[in-house]
């Protein structure tokens, strides 16, 4: 479930509905935005009322994600999430490729690989 607050919404009011998520067994991940604050429920595994949140003070409404994982939607946070992997960034603008042995049977071969990988450029 997502809870979208009001643009208006005051600091207390977000910390009020997070409150509310967790006196009902469920974690609230507030996902500040530009113009308003989206409160993220995780941790449910049915459905959760909808009609719970919708009157709170602060609420502009509330919209049901059935979606798994649910924490890297975009629903969630729009923005890309970027890694960074010792010089190289994951997750940006540019095609990024993770590749290796499918299975590590020893120390040396796993070795033997990155050295052969390093010495290619990557």
């Amino acid at each position: 479930m997502l809870i979208v607050m009001r643009t208006d919404a005051t600091d207390s009011q977000i910390e009020h509905v997070v409150d509310v998520i967790k006196e009902l067994g469920y974690r609230g991940h507030p996902l500040p935005g530009a113009q308003r604050t989206a409160i993220g429920v995780t941790g449910n595994q049915g459905a959760v009322g909808a009609s719970r949140f919708e009157n709170m003070p602060g609420v502009a409404e509330v919209i049901r994600v059935t979606k798994p994982y649910k924490l890297i939607t975009l629903d969630l946070k729009p923005e890309k999430t970027i890694v960074e992997v010792g010089d190289a960034s994951i997750g940006g603008d540019e095609l990024a490729i993770i590749a290796g042995p499918c299975a590590v049977e020893s120390r040396e071969q796993a070795f033997a690989v990155a050295e052969a990988v390093s010495r290619s450029g990557a």
